[in-house]
Order: structure tokens, then sequence, then C-alpha cells
């Protein structure tokens, strides 16, 4: 196996030449923050909160998806990339109606849990306030459109572990909004198994379990690890 070396905020790093930098800096402990990754799916760049600096090259780069190179040097938490970040979860909390208060994530929220980590306690922006909808047409859950990020993690995971699809993005900019089906009610989508991995997935409190109340969600981290290795070994055949 190919190995490369680099170095990340002084540290030096070995790892199999097929990695990226996010896989490369949790190997050696170094924490970068993210919201639309999410591991056993494919990566998509979308939140750029783990965007990195590396040395020679003018533009930021997110780790999530940038290959380590041989003696590549890469760094983390310059003040540039935390004035970046905060600003990207203060885009995020003013474009859509995070009203963490009465929100069934409250406490156990990845975007709550982004904005204490890179020091947001306020926007510098205008609320966009958009009038977005909530589909309960699910008999088990909900989809809250006004806490959602737009990560594409329920996405990925219903299509490419569940294998359903039943969820994807329509529109372009700030119209983009996530579709289930062929932008049908949740409810009226046949392909859905009530599986609930996309609600475990979600980062947000967007998608729900029905019957939950201000910070009740939970998450079950340790079902979609075990799915992901499953599919890997086979292991839901024996």
């Amino acid at each position: 196996m190919s190995v490369r070396t680099l170095t990340i905020d002084g540290v030096d790093v070995a790892i199999a030449a097929d990695q990226t930098i996010l896989q490369a800096a949790r190997s050696a402990g170094i924490p970068i923050p993210t919201l639309c990754h999410l591991d056993g799916v494919s990566e998509v760049a979308a939140c750029r909160l783990c965007l990195v600096e590396i040395t020679g090259m003018q533009k930021l780069v997110p780790a999530c998806v940038t290959r380590v190179a041989e003696g590549m040097e890469v760094q983390t938490q310059t003040p540039k990339l935390q004035d970046y970040r905060r600003m990207v979860v203060e885009l995020l909390f003013s474009e859509g109606n995070h009203v963490c208060a009465i929100c069934v994530a409250n406490g156990n929220c990845d975007l709550q849990d982004a904005a204490i980590e890179v020091g947001m306690d306020h926007t510098r922006f205008p609320y966009q306030f958009p009038d977005r909808p909530v589909d309960i047409s699910h008999p088990q859950f909900g989809m809250d459109h006004n806490r959602c990020i737009l990560c594409t993690r329920c996405v990925r995971v219903c299509d490419e572990i569940e294998g359903a699809h039943v969820w994807d993005v329509a529109q372009r900019g700030a119209n983009c909004y996530i579709v289930s089906g062929m932008n049908q009610p949740w409810g009226a989508v046949s392909a859905c198994t009530s599986c609930g991995k996309c609600v475990d997935a979600c980062p947000t409190g967007a998608i729900f379990r029905k019957g939950e109340t201000t910070g009740e969600k939970e998450r079950d981290r340790a079902k979609l690890n075990f799915l992901v290795t499953a599919r890997e070994k086979k292991e839901w055949t024996r």
C-alpha cells in the first residue's frame, strides 16, 4: 500500500495515498469541523466548513474531498479559516429559520455544536425568514424544511445505504430544497421503507420522529456505523 507523509498544523502524519486530508487529520487527532460529512457515505463538500489552507496554494480547499499528497503542509486553524468558518455558520443561521429553543434537536444538533465551536453567538447578516413548509404526511416521521441546511446527508444515506433513493435536491441557489419522491408528500412515496436512517443522519432537527418535542431528538450513530460495516462484510446475509 502506497503511503504519503504530510504535516498538519506542524504534526507529521503518514497515511495511505488514497485518503483525504480530513481522514489524515482525524487519524492524528486533529479536529476539523464538518456538517455535511458522514462516515460511510460519499463526500459532497457542501457545507464548506472543513476548508483548510495548503502551503503554496492560494485558494482554500475542502479537507473532505482533497486527497493527501507527499510533502503537503496543511493548516487547519489559522485566523483566516476561523473567520471563514464563523461566517459560514452565521449564514446558515440567517438563511433558515433556526430557533433552537423550540427545536426537537436542541442540545443534540451538529449546527448548534458548530456554532459553539466557531464562537458564534449572533449573526452579522439579516435573517431571511423564508416561508418553508413542514411535511408530516409520513405516519412515523416529519420533515421541517425550516431547519434544513442542505447537507444532503439524508439523500446520500437513503441512496447509498438503504438503496431507496427517496430524497433528492430540487431547484438551484437560494431556491434549493430537499424533495421526497417526485416532489410528493413524504407519506405518498411508496419507495420509503420507513427505516429511519435519514432521521439518524440529519445533523439538525429537520427530519424527526413524530411525537418528539423540544430537545428530545436522539440519533443512533451506532446503527449507521453497523449498517455500513454490514454492507461491506455482507453481515446481513448471515
